[in-house]
């Protein structure tokens, strides 16, 4: 199973496109076809994103090719990202590395993009140390989400020791770059240390830096999913700091871990275990498992390598059906009360998912009776990983017919739940 959300861990070039009139996208089409590096990379994203143009995906990628060829570096930046995602072009880990070595000194976005592909295995081996000093490169030269990327490596301690300095001054510096992620981790940083009003401060910041709803949507783009963090942060604040009421609401807190590329599974039950009492990181519990580095991991794999660190987990599962939703949220729920979240499995269906679909494993960590809402940590997201899930929305996503292999393509609702009998 693809366990990831790749378009939330990874970033794509971008360039601030404004509407063009018609005489102005004939005079981008004139200077691209002249050779204009420039214009072919505007022209590309354009093509890529529908931005004032009939989308298309294949005469962006000549058009980037074009810029690329030439030493463009935010073109090499598009290629490359291509190639890692395969959604466009078939995937090659190692021709997209290699374009984002050629482009990672001049471009952020690049150095952002090559620090994810050693932090996460992709293209290379793993090299979490190399990963932050590219992280670190790109904060200094103004990428926010590598400044809060690099911070929450720090904070949890995920392939590197942990240093909480160097967690807020990497917060600080996404914070200051107007990263809608670095400042819901810093405001999650202020909150833990009782600076509360600092907190609600930095999170309605980052909460006003894209348009947010309600509950934000399970599959939205990374900025997106920061902005609309920060908004459920701000609600969340009060149940946070109160004892839960059975029937009404529960909050259990986990000990976050922003995953590395294609490894939420083994991320979200290292979360799992760390709750429990271990220390284990996402990376060193996917070592556990027999698939490789940055791909996905089957869910009984998952189950085996809890018993591995002697935690006693079970598997269960529901049927898709509402009563089957039904049976499964009243589970959640007692679970929720007794103080135990649950790991679930989520299916996304879309055409910007190589396949055409992905799975993500992620926890429910709490709910709310009177909004009918549910609330969750997801590792891939900013820490503290939480969301707000209409009980709706959790009904159409928590589903899954390829969350291992002994699941035999059967669409079920799949749990890990602690065993504690």
């Amino acid at each position: 199973m693809l366990h990831t959300t790749p378009f939330i861990i990874l970033a794509v070039s971008l360039i601030n496109l404004s509407t063009l009139s018609a005489d102005e996208l004939t005079e981008l089409h004139r200077k691209a076809a002249a050779g204009d590096a420039k214009a072919q990379v505007d022209l590309a994203i354009r093509l890529r994103d529908g931005k004032g143009i009939t989308k298309d995906d294949a005469e962006a990628m000549q058009w980037a090719h074009k810029a690329a060829d030439a030493g463009n570096a935010d073109a090499q930046d598009f290629v490359g990202f291509a190639y890692l995602r395969g959604a466009v072009v078939k995937r090659n880990t190692a021709l997209a590395i290699a374009y984002f070595k050629e482009a990672a000194d001049e471009s952020a976005q690049a150095a952002f993009n090559l620090g994810q592909c050693y932090y996460g295995a992709q293209g290379t081996e793993q090299d979490c140390a190399q990963g932050l000093a590219w992280w670190e490169k790109a904060a200094a030269i103004g990428h926010g989400r590598a400044a809060a990327a690099a911070a929450m490596a720090f904070h949890a301690g995920e392939g590197i020791p942990r240093d909480p300095a160097k967690a807020r001054q990497f917060a600080e510096r996404a914070a200051e770059l107007g990263n809608a992620g670095g400042l819901v981790f810093l405001g999650e940083l202020q909150f833990q240390a009782g600076e509360i009003e600092a907190a609600k401060a930095s999170w309605n910041k980052a909460s006003q830096l894209q348009p947010t709803t309600a509950t934000g949507h399970p599959a939205q783009p990374s900025d997106n999913a920061s902005a609309q963090q920060g908004a459920d942060l701000l609600k969340l604040g009060e149940y946070r700091q109160r004892k839960g009421e059975p029937g009404k609401f529960a909050f259990v807190q986990m000990p976050h871990i922003l995953q590395g590329y294609n490894n939420c599974g083994s991320t979200a039950c290292a979360i799992f275990a760390r709750f429990q009492g271990s220390e284990i990181g996402g990376w060193d519990f996917k070592k556990l498992c027999p698939s490789p580095l940055g791909t996905g991991t089957d869910w009984w794999h998952l189950l085996d390598a809890s018993k591995k660190i002697g935690q006693q987990w079970k598997l269960v599962t529901y049927t898709p059906d509402d009563d089957g939703f039904a049976q499964a949220t009243a589970m959640l729920r007692s679970e929720l009360d007794a103080g135990r979240p649950v790991v679930v499995d989520f299916k996304y269906i879309g055409p910007q998912y190589a396949g055409g679909f992905a799975g993500h494993t992620l926890s429910v960590c709490g709910y709310i009776a009177k909004d009918d809402l549910y609330i969750l940590c997801n590792p891939a997201v900013v820490t503290p990983g939480l969301q707000l899930i209409t009980a709706d929305d959790l009904k159409n996503f928590w589903r899954s017919d390829h969350y291992g292999a002994l699941s035999k393509g059967v669409l079920a609702r799949p749990a890990f739940v602690i065993d504690h009998r």
